[in-house]
């Protein structure tokens, strides 16, 4: 299974990829709705946020589920620890988490006014506190 080590290579880097787009995109939002009135640069946080999401965060994710299934195929298939379906429910909150950013980027488009910095920055802790529960369920392997 030395090519097993490969794939956890690939989905370790993907997970990474797939975090900073899930911690950025939340700030642009900020700068979004607390600039609302200023159309230039509104329309510059705008592409920032659709490439984002489309071009690093959708693939990153698709390349972590694809990566994680894999693993989980090759080496779980039979058995499924709690701390790995612990995991797995933080995941799946994380992808919820991931499709409720594509909404908030839609009505931001529709209404700049939608929601207020301050709610960003609280919701940007969200990915934080899955990803903490994520790496000490992989780590420390609790259960």
């Amino acid at each position: 299974m030395e090519y097993f080590t490969w794939i956890l290579a690939f989905h370790v880097m993907s997970f990474i990829s797939w975090m900073a787009a899930l911690f950025y995109l939340p700030r642009l939002f900020v700068y979004h709705a607390e600039n609302a009135d200023n159309k230039g640069f509104v329309e510059v946080v705008q592409i920032q946020e659709y490439k984002l999401f489309k071009y690093i965060g959708v693939p990153a994710m698709w390349a972590t589920i694809i990566s994680g299934l894999v693993m989980i195929y090759l080496k779980y298939s039979s058995y499924m620890p709690a701390w790995l379906i612990i995991k797995l429910i933080a995941v799946s909150l994380l992808i919820a988490y991931h499709f409720s950013l594509e909404i908030h980027r839609k009505k931001l488009l529709q209404n700049p006014h939608y929601k207020k910095g301050k709610f960003y920055r609280i919701y940007n802790e969200v990915p934080t506190l899955l990803m903490i529960v994520i790496v000490i369920m992989v780590v420390v392997k609790p259960f």
